[in-house]
Parts: structure tokens; sequence; C-alpha cells
């Protein structure tokens, strides 16, 4: 009986020490897979049009001067931009029938000096590359001007960090949408607010601005200079801004709903499968710079 006791006992001094050596043997190999280079196989597509034309005409400009971009879509890590030249590139005002040649210049910008806005009027925007036509149809909406700017303590989520607030005024019985974009400093990007005036109708609106709680880094100080953009946009644009701040929104959110491919209105009527990315807009805009106190 001891005999049979005493085996048992080296057998489990055994294999615990064989559990010892394996886990020791697991971390090796963890710790020195950790310097192995993982190659991540990204899926890719054939390159696709890019079309960039935001016509923003600023409330007491003349609005002459526009320019339309053109690029190809690359794969994920590549960085390197891809201009698109020799295009045909135009926009005729459906109203009136004017029509606006924008010229190449060569590395991906198409420009016009002698633009002409019409608020409420209709413009039709037409790309041909690589014998393929791209159309698209946007309206030019109104925005009113900003009535004032007021900075606080109080109306955001942080009543320790500095906010402001744009008001202006919603035309009375009229369906509008804004846009809006702040952006401070060096940020690269702008923060983008939409807006409808839904439950606010012929009233004055108000949008507050202030810096994402979760970032220390960028608190708002006395001093800091934003530059202040406020837009009137067509309701498809609306949707189109809603669907993309949306999915910003949801961004590694693992409960979110999974994020689909955003088609802006650039349509390819004879080949519908090779629409352009993009979206083609007509806006009227006013700026304001505004310095924290």
């Amino acid at each position: 009986m001891k005999n049979l006791a005493s085996k048992l006992s080296k057998s489990i001094f055994k294999l615990k020490s064989n559990i010892k050596i394996v886990t020791i043997i697991g971390l090796s190999i963890v710790t020195f897979s950790c310097t192995d280079v993982v190659d991540i196989a990204v899926p890719t597509e054939a390159s696709r049009l890019v079309i960039e034309a935001s016509l923003d005409w600023e409330k007491g400009s003349s609005g002459n001067n526009q320019t339309i971009k053109l690029s190809l879509s690359t794969p994920y890590f590549d960085t390197v931009p891809n201009p698109v030249t020799g295009a045909s590139v135009k926009v005729e005002n459906a109203t009136n029938g004017d029509v606006f040649i924008f010229e190449d210049q060569q590395n991906g910008s198409y420009t016009i000096s002698d633009f002409v806005p019409i608020i409420n009027n209709t413009y039709n925007l037409e790309v041909i590359y690589n014998n393929e036509t791209y159309i698209a149809q946007e309206t030019l909406i109104a925005v009113s001007e900003i009535n004032r700017i007021e900075q606080s303590l109080e109306g955001g989520f942080d009543e320790e960090e500095l906010d402001l607030t744009i008001y202006f005024d919603d035309p009375v019985d009229e369906t509008n949408f804004y846009y809006a974009t702040f952006l401070e400093g060096d940020d690269l990007f702008p923060s983008r607010i939409i807006m409808p005036d839904e439950f606010t109708n012929g009233n004055e609106m108000f949008i507050l601005y202030e810096e994402d709680e979760d970032d220390e880094e960028d608190e708002i100080l006395p001093g800091d200079v934003v530059d202040i953009n406020l837009f009137g946009i067509s309701e498809e644009y609306f949707d189109f801004l809603h669907r993309l701040v949306e999915q910003g929104d949801d961004a590694g959110n693992p409960f979110a709903t999974v994020p689909t491919r955003l088609k802006g209105n650039c349509i390819n009527p004879e080949n519908p499968d090779n629409y352009a990315f993009g979206y083609f807009r007509v806006t009227e805009f006013v700026n304001e710079l505004y310095t924290f106190e």
C-alpha cells in the first residue's frame, strides 16, 4: 500500500513538472511569436472613379471660382493619391440652360472662373472618363446668416470646459436641412454636425460645438480659434451625411449594424455597376472665425 502511494505521489509530481515545462515552452512561443511580421490579406477590387464635386458658394461672394477633383480609388494600405487627368467635366444649369466647362489642370483638379450660382436652380454634373459617363444632379440651397456666436461653460456635457453655440434663423414655411463644420487649430478633420428643421421650423435655431469629452488632449482653451462653416443642403445630401455620420459613430462598436458601402449621387446610367464614389453638391454657406476668450 505504501509502495502504491509512493508511486502515485511520484506520478503526480512528474505530471506537475511536465505542466510547468509545457507552460514555459508555451510562453516562449508566445514571446517569440510577437516579433513575427503578420501580413493581413485585405480584399481588393478594380479602381473606381472618385468625384469630389462640392460647388460651395460663400454668401456675399461671386462664387465664380470653383474646383472639382477627380481621382481613382486605391487599396486600403496605399496612401499615395491617384489623380485622374484627361477627363471631360461640365456642369449645366438645368433651370436656364447655361453650361460651364471645367478645365483640366493636369493634376486631378478641374477648375472654372466664371461659374454662376443661382439660389434654387438645379445643376447637372457630367463627367466623361475612360469612355464612361457619370452624371449627378443637385439644387443650390440657400442658408441664413449666423445671428451670433456665444461661448459658455454650461451648454455641453462637461461644465468645466469651454464650448460655443451658433444661432441662426430658420425660414418660415420651408423644409430646411443644415450642415455645420468646426475646424480648430491644427486639426486635420473638422467636427461635423447635421440638423433638420423638422421640429423648429420658422424659429431661431442653434448648433452646439464642444470637444470630444473623451479626448482630454484637445481641451478648448482661451485664445483657441475655430473656423465655422454653416451650409444649407438638400434633403438627399442630408440623408447621405446622416448615414456617413452614423457609420462613423458606430466604429468599434461590436453591437452596431454592419457598415455598408455608401453610394453618393454620381451614377453611371449606361453601366450602373460602375458608379463613382463621392457626392455632387451645390450649396450656399456662411463662414465665421471665432476666438475663445
